[in-house]
């Protein structure tokens, strides 16, 4: 399985993909899927100088198909502290080890990059719980919780992990 997942840089022919993804993954509002484009637009126009690095990975061995991506990038005034902004699997795709795989994938980036903690940022609401499990069983710490901080009953939760 490991040689049907390859993971490379963000390309503009995967916009649409991108977007289709974000969509069908029903967690994120219009306004967040606008600002995961202009996220995709802006590292395609700019490449690394954008301070949005992607990862996407495709999946299949005779036509991959790109099914899942992940946007990180350093911490504003930070040393060595990271964010990962979105990390996306298709929901037709999920289960197969795409997200942890991605995941390890931008900690490794991150260590290379001289990064020693990656921040990950999500909402409390129960469609998130999956999400929150995940970072969990990834051995992520909850770091701060950020009460009624995207509306009244949507907290914001803030995961870590320290790379070194």
């Amino acid at each position: 399985m490991e040689q049907e997942k390859r993971i490379r840089k963000l390309e503009p022919r995967d916009r649409s993909r991108i977007e289709q993804m974000v969509v069908s993954s029903g967690n994120f509002n219009d306004v967040e899927i606008e600002t995961a484009l202009e996220l995709v637009d802006e590292a395609i126009e700019e490449g690394d100088a954008s301070g949005y690095m992607f990862a996407v990975l495709e999946y299949g061995k005779t036509h991959p198909v790109l099914q899942g991506f992940a946007c990180y990038g350093p911490t504003p005034l930070t040393e060595g502290v990271y964010d990962l902004y979105w990390i996306v699997v298709d929901p037709g795709a999920q289960k197969k080890g795409i997200g942890q795989y991605l995941l390890q994938y931008v900690e490794r980036e991150v260590k290379k990059q001289g990064g020693r903690m990656l921040l990950i940022e999500t909402s409390s609401q129960e469609s998130y719980g999956a999400t929150i499990r995940f970072y969990e069983r990834n051995r992520y710490q909850l770091a701060a919780r950020i009460k009624d901080f995207y509306r009244i009953g949507d907290d914001k939760l803030v995961f870590s992990k320290v790379l070194i």
